[in-house]
């Protein structure tokens, strides 16, 4: 099958897993693909897609401004170092990992100065691997009120990936760890404000779905 074939299987399954799939965003990850696989999805019809590289975030969004491709809403979806926020804060809309209190003052202070606001989701290393980013319980909780008081970053929900296993108990424990994390801080921090839950890739998108997720970050699914 084709690009447009995969996107339409995933939009389906999104249809059938999801309990709520009008709120559910299909954000094809661009890392293997160059340009004109960008362009592909994009056609397809998926005009939001997320990218883990600033230096090949900014190639292909330089090709695609280019080609007449300026509405492409662009999400960072990797590990994002503070010094290369000043490249995406110009245009970045959504930054999935931010994991310390330091890298989300540097993008509240390149949003002011671009005169926006960029939406961000908090990562949250949920199974504790040792060999993952994003906050520790115990340091979210710390950091939480300096990170509240920013005021040109959206927080408006939470990101985090699961172990790689095969083991579907221990996965669907992770996403309902975080779901059940969101639905406490939106009683004790944030208002109800947290709406999004960006968990799920291609080995178990179907279960993150299943436990609520609103943003599926997949790749080889859709360009395989």
């Amino acid at each position: 099958m084709g690009i447009r074939e995969n996107i339409k299987e995933l939009k389906d399954e999104i249809e059938k897993y999801s309990p709520y799939p009008e709120r559910v965003i299909l954000l094809p990850t661009t890392k293997y693909v160059d340009a004109n696989g960008v362009l592909e999805v994009v056609e397809a019809g998926c005009g939001i897609v997320g990218e883990n590289r600033v230096q090949a975030l900014m190639e292909k969004k330089e090709k695609l401004d280019d080609l007449g491709k300026t509405d492409i809403e662009w999400h960072f979806i990797g590990n994002l170092q503070k010094n290369k926020v000043k490249y995406i804060g110009p245009f970045i809309e959504m930054i999935h990992s931010v994991n310390k209190l330091s890298l989300a003052k540097e993008i509240d202070k390149r949003a002011k100065q671009n005169k926006r606001r960029i939406k961000a989701l908090l990562e949250v290393n949920i199974s504790m691997e040792e060999s993952k980013e994003g906050y520790s319980l115990e340091r979210l909780y710390e950091e939480l009120p300096s990170l509240i008081e920013l005021e040109n970053i959206e927080i408006c929900g939470l990101m985090t990936m699961a172990p790689f296993t095969a083991k579907e108990d221990e996965i669907k424990k992770v996403f309902s760890d975080l779901r059940e994390l969101k639905e406490k801080l939106n009683e004790t921090h944030f208002h109800g404000k947290l709406t999004e839950l960006s968990m799920g890739m291609t080995n178990d998108y179907k279960i993150a779905l299943l436990e609520g997720a609103t943003i599926l970050r997949v790749g080889s699914k859709i360009f395989k």
